[in-house]
């Protein structure tokens, strides 16, 4: 057994001059099938290439990923959060449970990473506490940073949303950290959780273990429910300003060693609408775009061209020619912009802007959105020659012209006529400055009114001859004949009494007798169906008798001929005769009752063409 060779490893020692296992081989198949050629030289292997760097195997990482704040200092935007966060780790006050919400990119899932590394970092001696400034040296700090502690259990809600997902963090929760101080979970988007799986968690929530810690984060608050929202202590992170963005893209442009004009990167945070992701997201697509370029600076004209937005001083030309009213300069203008590839919302969207800035600068702020001095002048001169009216008015034009244009088939020629008639609503005075011309016009005494114009009645309009009433007498007549025609009405004798109202003209009027004639056309005698009405209303027999003589007109003719008469009365005031001299072809719609009150009362005009 000695002797046999090792079938797993070296063979034994052998002589020097007895034969190899090869050299035996070889031999063997020579005696039995004739030489053979010998066996190919091995050649030794070429060297291996030299391995690559590290860095240079690493893939390319978005600037959004490479500059995820890794400390509370590099957090922008929200100091309050910061030391609200600072002054409960220095009273040792911690909640079980945090929220952050607030829009995408602002730092929500970056916030709750660090209150992770903050509650866990035990320093770079391995003696520390919980601190807001975490050292990011130590190994729970480093590990947390990179996405594999095992305590600090990070949960997609849209992908994990039924109760099970729960009730493996409730079975789990019960265990302690296996390295770390607290057992944190973070989990994001937590409003996608179902209405069970939230349910399942309640208790939990409220009354975790202590090594326990819960941080949520969510962009749509108002689907959580109020339960879960009254068990955490709720962080809202604020949109990052405009101008605060721009610095820090700066910052990151000095680190990556990219140049970038401020003009470039205001537009860059303007576009972001206060995300820091989605800022640093063009600002990546920016600089790839300027590498193309050959020069490698970011300018203002590149990322313009790359957004489709429009030159400001483009912009600037537009307004101008809409308030002057040049409507071939306009259309020239637009389609200079459109031809360079700019979105005519992009057009709207910027006339907008600028009637929102001049209407700030009115107010005496500061335009901080203005770049150069160029602009800044020209927003200081808007502001001084337009009123307050003209610019809100304006406002209301250009938002309507934008919602038109949205939907347009053709956005370009809805942003066509939607800026001229924009420019052509300019020359109409505003409400106010209207109603002062009229009221100066009715204190000159203005009467233009002709003879048969619109809403006058010839000869000067004069007012409806009323009935004959001008004495007492009969004014107390028809006060008891209309007395009498409600009684009559409110015994149930609907139609007499309409009857009474319509058709019967009072000659004389006394206690139980009534001399009177009938309006022509009605057709038969209602001297019976009125007597016989009065006896059921009043308990007494009447006398009627049909006269001749002067009478007073029906109860009906009564009414409209003081319609009339106050229809013409205020024709002939000097506030309507100066607006009738204003618009001449206006007319007056006379309408019903039931309008009337729709509209809150009062008559309606409308031109006549």
């Amino acid at each position: 057994m000695d002797d046999s060779p090792d079938i797993f490893g070296d063979e034994p020692d052998r002589d020097d001059d007895s034969p190899t296992a090869a050299e035996l081989e070889a031999a063997g198949q020579s005696a039995m099938f004739g030489d053979l050629p010998p066996p190919p030289v091995a050649t030794p292997a070429p060297a291996p290439a030299p391995v690559a760097t590290a860095a240079a195997a690493q893939p390319y990482r978005v600037l959004a990923r490479k500059y995820r704040s890794q400390t509370f200092a590099e957090l922008i935007g929200q100091d309050a959060m910061v030391q609200t966060l600072a002054n409960a780790i220095r009273r040792d006050r911690l909640a079980h449970a945090f929220l952050m919400t607030g829009i995408r990119g602002v730092g929500k899932t970056s916030t709750a990473r660090l209150i992770a590394k903050a509650l866990n970092c035990v320093g770079p001696d391995g003696q520390g506490g919980p601190t807001i400034d975490p050292c990011g040296q130590c190994e729970p700090c480093v590990a947390i940073a990179e996405g594999r502690h095992i305590d600090v259990i990070e949960m997609d809600a849209a992908s994990h949303t039924g109760v099970d997902d729960v009730r493996e963090i409730i079975e789990a929760v019960r265990y302690a950290a296996v390295s770390a101080r607290y057992k944190i979970y973070i989990i994001d988007e937590v409003h996608m959780l179902s209405r069970n799986a939230f349910n399942a968690l309640l208790k939990t929530l409220e009354e975790p273990p202590a090594h326990v810690k819960f941080l949520f984060a969510t962009t749509e608050v108002d689907k959580l429910p109020v339960t879960v929202l009254s068990r955490c202590q709720r962080f809202d992170l604020k949109r990052i300003p405009a101008a605060l963005l721009a610095e820090h893209f700066a910052g990151i442009c000095v680190k990556e060693g990219v140049t970038a004009e401020p003009e470039a990167l205001s537009m860059i945070a303007a576009a972001a609408e206060g995300s820091v992701r989605d800022g640093l997201s063009i600002l990546d697509q920016a600089i790839a775009h300027a590498d193309l370029g050959g020069d490698g600076k970011v300018s203002a004209d590149q990322v313009r061209d790359m957004l489709g937005l429009a030159d400001k001083s483009a912009q600037r030309r537009i307004f101008a020619a809409l308030l002057a009213g040049d409507g071939a300069g306009l259309l020239d203008l637009l389609d200079q912009q459109y031809a360079l590839g700019v979105d005519p919302m992009a057009l709207l969207r910027g006339a907008l802007e600028l009637t929102h800035r001049i209407t700030v600068a009115q107010l005496g702020k500061s335009d901080e959105a203005a770049i150069s001095a160029e602009e800044r002048a020209a927003i200081e001169e808007w502001a001084g020659g337009l009123s307050a009216g003209q610019l809100h008015r304006l406002w209301q034009l250009l938002l309507k012209g934008h919602d038109e244009v949205k939907s347009a088939p053709d956005p370009l020629v809805a942003a066509r006529m939607a800026l001229l008639r924009v420019m052509h609503a300019a020359d109409m005075p505003d409400p106010g400055t209207l109603m002062r011309k009229l009221d100066d016009m009715a204190a000159r005494g203005v009467v233009a009114v002709s003879t048969g114009a619109p809403g006058g009645g010839g000869d000067g309009a004069a007012p409806v001859a009323a009935a004959p009433a001008a004495a007492a007498g009969p004014d107390r007549m028809m006060q008891d004949w209309s007395v009498l025609a409600d009684r009559v009405d409110q015994s149930g004798q609907l139609r007499v009494a309409q009857v009474m109202r319509d058709w019967i003209r009072v000659i004389a009027l006394k206690p139980g007798e009534l001399i009177f004639s009938v309006a022509p056309g009605y057709p038969a005698d209602p001297a019976p169906e009125i007597r016989d009405a009065l006896l059921r209303a009043t308990g007494e027999r009447w006398q009627l008798t049909r006269g001749e003589g002067d009478a007073q007109p029906t109860l009906r003719e009564a009414a409209e001929a003081e319609k009339n008469a106050a229809r013409a009365a205020m024709m002939n005031l000097p506030l309507v005769q100066a607006t009738l001299a204003a618009f001449p072809d206006a007319v007056q719609v006379q309408d019903t009752a039931e309008d009337r009150d729709a509209r809150g009362g009062g008559n309606k005009w409308r031109n006549r063409a």
